[in-house]
């Protein structure tokens, strides 16, 4: 049975995110053909519900991602990142 579309209203954020990471996230998004909001709304909303959000096949995909975009951190970094300084900010 296919579920009927929802209409949502959704709003424009000022979402800071690691660099790889987006790059990661942009580059899944257009191999999935979708927009990278629809795809972090996904991934959000299945780990609201404790799922995981992608196949082995697409696990295999963001790994390879992870490799040419040299994105090394894992989920047990998600509490140590910190900002450190730009190459543009001055001394």
């Amino acid at each position: 049975m296919v579920k009927k579309a929802m209409d949502v209203e959704r709003v424009q954020t000022g979402v800071r995110l690691e660099k790889r990471l987006v790059k990661v996230l942009k580059a899944l998004a257009e191999h999935r053909d979708m927009s990278l909001g629809d795809l972090i709304e996904g991934i959000v909303l299945h780990a609201f519900e404790g799922q995981t959000p992608f196949s082995p096949a697409t696990l295999e995909t963001i790994s390879q991602l992870k490799r040419i975009y040299g994105l090394e951190l894992g989920a047990a970094d998600s509490h140590r990142l910190t900002e450190g300084k730009t190459d543009d900010e001055p001394s």
